[in-house]
């Protein structure tokens, strides 16, 4: 189940309900961030605002998309009806009108004078949208003020990291799909389960439009929207990095000092980086010169592997039906075998990949990227694939995989192609059920073991004694035909 934090703000200050947790890492999501609510909200409840005396009410509704509850929470006004903003909402605004706009906000410099400027120039209300794919934030406190300060009427917040990894990161996993021989899809994955939300949340506000942060150069803004045509073809989108006048960093900030929009920030930032439950990215500073090597302080998900442990560790993967479910003989859910698993990749230095990929836009990019708990499940699903599937299997699965891994870099995930192959894998893989046991040592993961009760490999077939099953003498006649063009080709070229 997802869970939804709705927070309406007021026109008095005072009346802001803020949001506690200490559960957050120290990582900013670039164009969008996310936050964790980890308690359920009961049926209904109702208490006083510590802030202004404002009753908080909590219940559930049901999204337009996803068959389950999910849990709402709203400021409300002392006759008990939510307030939302009018401001900017009666009349057009520069550049056309909108009536409600949900924004992928992230409360960091572009999505926080994006709210002013889509009031300015949509006459629109705007409702901010943060979501939690498992990346973690710090600066939780003070985010839903940062929203109202910006000119938002709304916050809402959505876990969504069981739905990430369960519903986006297995499939891929499942598929075998990598883009380019080494990237693992991790900000591929996580936009379309944002887009998918964002989408929902539209319908429960009812916003006319959608509005995301993401740049004109870069490939987000292709998996945003090609997810907002898919699940609901009716909503206008708006990209402000392709309209205004706003050219960078600086522009921003003199941006928001003119709307008196506070955002504590300096001028240049060292890297930018996505962050999520399957990896760490990180780009720009030195990194935009391929020749660099990165710095080994950027690094923040894993170890530098020659400060790693002197001592290798073994652990197993359970898998049923071609997905993990289990560590050293312990189920746990999608997200939390994910989670254990890049703490311990992490600590032994798993997963970096150094790479310059074919952005979809045309461009190539350099990034460097962390994925521990990945890396991790990747070599142990595939191996488990050596024993449960057949030769034919196997490369016809791993030539779709490339194909799959193109259109998940290219925000297709809802694309009917990419629907029948997951239904193709996952018949495909629907025996691969078992466990492997991987050794991890200083940035290397190696499979020691490998079993499965649906294994292909037969020993009393495979060994070299003795066989009733395989005779050898069998083989002789096999080679004839096999080799037979090759032996025609040969006479041909001889005159034979």
């Amino acid at each position: 189940m997802a869970e939804i934090t709705a927070t309406s703000f007021p026109s008095s200050s005072s009346s802001a309900l803020a949001l506690r947790s200490s559960r957050y890492g120290n990582i900013r999501c670039q164009n969008v961030a996310c936050l964790r609510t980890t308690s359920l909200f009961q049926e209904l409840s109702v208490k006083r605002s510590q802030l202004s005396g404002n009753a908080v009410a909590t219940s559930h509704v049901t999204g337009t998309r996803a068959c389950k509850s999910q849990a709402i929470r709203a400021v409300l006004s002392g006759d008990g009806q939510t307030v939302v903003s009018a401001a900017d909402s009666k009349g057009a605004g520069l550049r056309g009108k909108l009536k409600k706009v949900v924004l992928a906000y992230s409360g960091g410099l572009d999505t926080s004078v994006i709210v002013p400027w889509l009031k300015e120039n949509y006459g629109c209300e705007v409702v901010c949208f943060t979501a939690d794919v498992g990346q973690g934030i710090k600066e939780l406190d003070g985010l839903e003020q940062k929203a109202k300060a910006s000119g938002a009427s709304q916050l809402v917040v959505k876990d969504l990291t069981e739905e990430f990894v369960k519903d986006f990161i297995f499939p891929c996993l499942r598929a075998g799909a990598i883009y380019e021989r080494k990237y693992l899809l991790g900000t591929s994955m996580a936009r379309p389960v944002i887009a998918k939300a964002m989408v929902d949340v539209a319908a429960e506000v009812g916003a006319d439009a959608v509005a995301h942060g993401c740049t004109g150069k870069g490939n987000d803004q292709v998996r945003f929207e090609l997810t907002f045509f898919s699940l609901n073809p009716e909503l206008k989108v708006v990209a402000p990095w392709r309209e205004w006048e706003i050219q960078g960093r600086e522009d921003a900030i003199e941006y928001a000092k003119k709307h008196n929009v506070p955002v504590p920030v300096t001028k240049k930032s060292i890297y930018s980086r996505d962050r999520n439950l399957w990896h760490l990215s990180h780009e720009g500073d030195i990194l935009e010169d391929p020749a660099n090597e990165p710095k080994k302080d950027m690094y923040m998900m894993s170890v530098d592997p020659e400060d790693a442990p002197d001592q290798p560790e073994y652990i197993e993967i359970g898998i049923e039906s071609g997905l993990p479910v289990a560590l050293n003989g312990m189920a746990l859910s999608p997200a939390t075998l994910l989670s254990e698993l890049n703490t311990i990749g992490g600590k032994h230095g798993i997963g970096r990949i150094d790479m310059v990929e074919n952005r979809l836009v045309g461009m190539k990019s350099r990034g460097v990227y962390e994925t521990p708990g990945g890396t991790i499940l990747f070599a142990a699903v595939q191996e488990l694939e050596s024993l449960t599937l057949d030769r034919e299997s196997i490369q016809v699965k791993d030539s779709l995989a490339l194909k799959y891994a193109e259109m998940v870099y290219a925000g297709r995930w809802f694309d009917p192609l990419k629907e029948s192959m997951d239904a193709f894998m996952e018949k495909l893989t629907e025996k691969t059920t078992g466990s492997v046991t991987l050794k991890l040592y200083k940035g290397s993961v190696s499979v020691t073991g490998r079993k499965s009760p649906n294994s292909l490999y037969r020993q009393d077939i495979s060994s070299f004694e003795g066989s009733e099953i395989y005779n050898q003498a069998d083989a002789a006649g096999f080679i004839r035909l096999y080799g037979l063009p090759m032996r025609v080709r040969a006479m041909l070229e001889k005159g034979i």
